[in-house]
């Protein structure tokens, strides 16, 4: 089962829900903290504030020497105090000089301070113990918390409406995007979308799927233009045979007639079996057919193998052929002689008569290079680029088309792609250098 897509809106939106809950986590328990502390400093300052004014009364009763005036002191003053509780003891043995009465309930603090100048009867050194009632202080820091806690509810309830709404209306190019796209067709496919009527963020992906477009616009126009030579290729020898036969059959003939039409329709057959296998291969070399590539393989040895193939036909037509260079790569050696075959059989059809044909192999840097050169009638520049595409003929008259269908330089196109390296072509002052380039052995 394929996973099931995540919706970007749907995304976004979580994390905006989820970003606005930590951000208001945070700023709500900072106010928190911050007024437990202010509260804490306050019940400090009023716990110092009290002992404060208890130390100073058990000074005045030092000079005195009064015990039961302090404590009718004391009682006075903590008796208006409801939150307050006051605690005398005396040291060391913690016996109680005076004790307030404190109300009952509440949640009670209390500190201890030593006291430094009153004393109880005869003498004995006293300590100061006060207690604050903090319960309306809590209670209070309660309904803070409830109150922070509900407002970091509602505000990342509030930001993942609003987030939704916003992520929604920022979708919305993307969307139009998406809808001048699938109009888009085959036979508007040379208008290209316009990177101003959108986001900026947009521009680089429509520059991407423009470019693509344009590969997709010519790779439709070759496939059309293929089609077209195909057609064209197997047209002529069907109609050859079609109409030998008809002819052959359209009244009784001797023996050596009828094997004189059967060998004409072996040979339409054999081209049409040429056209059909050199299609085949160039298939399987865009799907990525595997190489044997054999590491150490000398390319001058391979292109003396393919002279030796075509040595009947270079006596026939008075050509002879030269190899200069070396260089050892990792390579198929049946698809480079293949290649080799292809330009060598080539550049025998468009020779000079009685001139040198030369095999060049060399050495740049990362790659070898195997051209074939030949003296003949130069190409036009503008051809050039064209010389390695399918059924492409330089020459308009498509003369010698019979043995010849224009798919021999598009595999050695394919040869040298499938090898990782490239093709060239040259021509001038009457010199045709037509070749290929494969990586070096590693």
């Amino acid at each position: 089962m394929s996973p099931r897509p995540h919706s970007i809106r749907n995304r976004l939106t979580s994390w905006f829900a989820a970003q606005a809950f930590f951000c208001l986590s945070l700023a709500c328990l900072t106010v928190y903290m911050v007024t437990a502390w202010s509260f804490e400093q306050k019940q400090n300052d009023e716990l110092g504030h009290k002992a404060q004014l208890v130390q100073h009364l058990l000074e005045e009763s030092a000079q005195d020497g009064d015990p039961s005036l302090l404590r009718h002191k004391l009682e006075d003053f903590f008796s208006l105090e409801d939150g307050v509780s006051l605690t005398i003891l005396r040291q060391p043995d913690d016996g109680v000089f005076f004790r307030s009465t404190r109300p009952t309930g509440g949640h009670w603090i209390q500190r201890d301070f030593e006291s430094t100048g009153g004393r109880a009867d005869g003498g004995t050194p006293l300590s100061i113990r006060i207690g604050i009632d903090v319960a309306r202080d809590r209670q209070l820091l309660h309904r803070l918390a409830w109150t922070l806690f509900a407002a970091c509810v509602l505000g990342t309830a509030l930001v993942s409406l609003t987030g939704a709404q916003l992520v929604r209306r920022g979708l919305r190019p993307l969307k139009a995007l998406a809808e001048r796209t699938a109009a888009l067709t085959p036979d508007h496919i040379n208008h290209p979308i316009d990177p101003a009527a959108f986001a900026q963020e947009l521009h680089p992906w429509i520059t991407q799927f423009n470019a693509l477009l344009l590969r997709v616009q010519k790779a439709y126009v070759q496939l059309e233009s293929f089609n077209a030579d195909v057609a064209h290729e197997l047209r002529t020898p069907l109609a050859n045979l079609i109409g030998s036969t008809e002819v052959a059959l359209s009244r009784p003939r001797p023996n050596d007639e009828l094997q004189a039409v059967l060998a004409s329709n072996l040979e339409e057959v054999g081209r049409l079996s040429g056209i059909v296998t050199d299609m085949l291969f160039l298939s399987q070399a865009e799907r990525g057919a595997p190489l044997r590539a054999k590491a150490g393989t000398s390319l001058a040895a391979q292109a003396r193998d393919v002279i030796d193939f075509h040595e009947a036909v270079l006596e026939e037509a008075g050509l002879s052929v030269t190899v200069t260079g070396d260089a050892t790569a990792e390579v198929d050696a049946s698809l480079v002689r293949r290649a080799l075959s292809n330009l060598l059989g080539n550049a025998i059809r468009f020779a000079a008569p009685a001139s040198r044909i030369c095999i060049e192999i060399g050495v740049r840097p990362g790659e070898a290079t195997l051209a074939v050169v030949n003296r003949g009638d130069p190409i036009a520049a503008e051809t050039l680029p064209r010389l390695f595409e399918r059924f492409y003929r330089a020459d308009p008259a498509r003369d010698r088309s019979a043995r010849h269908h224009g798919l021999g330089l598009s595999i050695v196109e394919a040869i040298a792609r499938m090898h990782g390296g490239r093709v060239f072509a040259s021509s001038a002052q009457g010199e045709t250098r037509i070749g290929f380039a494969v990586p070096l052995a590693r």
